[in-house]
């Protein structure tokens, strides 16, 4: 399945069109491709997305920017100078079919893959370089900041959006030390 941009991808898509301009660009589970198509719209350098969806890679094949499947980074190989991850945030649901749980659920906890995701996104970074990160309120985010500490990056708010039931947040994280 296929994930749909949504209040998250168009929260995230403002923040990458901001920032994307002249910048060798990488997007993570790109689902829809939307946060790809904003980098390349507004003069991004590069552009490469990755999903592990094999459905997402057949639909954005032969498109603007380069696509590849990779289980995260796991066939990624270069630096980049902004990183940009939407990826599934949720705690697992049991009332949630499989199909859209693959593009929600982010673990048992919910922050599974985002711990995953930045244990090894440090070399993929060039210097000076960011990441962007969509958060949730419902995502338990202590395990995520200590990880963020381990690796010695650090985080901030650039924008956020309350929802009904949760607020969605765009992280800018920075290897300490950086700006």
């Amino acid at each position: 399945m296929i994930y749909s941009p949504s209040d998250d991808s168009y929260l995230l898509e403002e923040e990458v069109r901001k920032r994307a301009r002249g910048k060798k660009v990488l997007d993570v589970g790109t689902g829809s491709g939307i946060q790809a198509r904003a980098a390349y719209s507004v003069g991004a350098r590069e552009v490469l997305a990755v999903d592990i969806d094999s459905e997402v890679i057949e639909k954005l094949k032969g498109g603007e920017f380069e696509i590849k499947k990779s289980d995260l980074l796991s066939k990624v190989y270069g630096k980049f100078d902004l990183i940009v991850f939407n990826p599934p945030y949720l705690p697992l649901d049991s009332r949630e079919d499989s199909e859209s749980a693959l593009a929600t659920t982010g673990g048992e906890r919910g922050d599974e893959i985002i711990v995953r995701f930045l244990r090894e996104v440090g070399e993929h970074l060039e210097r000076g370089g960011e990441i962007l990160l969509v958060v949730s309120s419902l995502t338990p985010l202590a395990r995520i900041r200590r990880v963020l500490k381990e690796e010695g990056f650090r985080e901030r708010v650039v924008a956020s959006k309350k929802m009904f039931m949760e607020v969605l947040e765009v992280w800018e994280i920075i290897p300490k030390g950086s700006k």
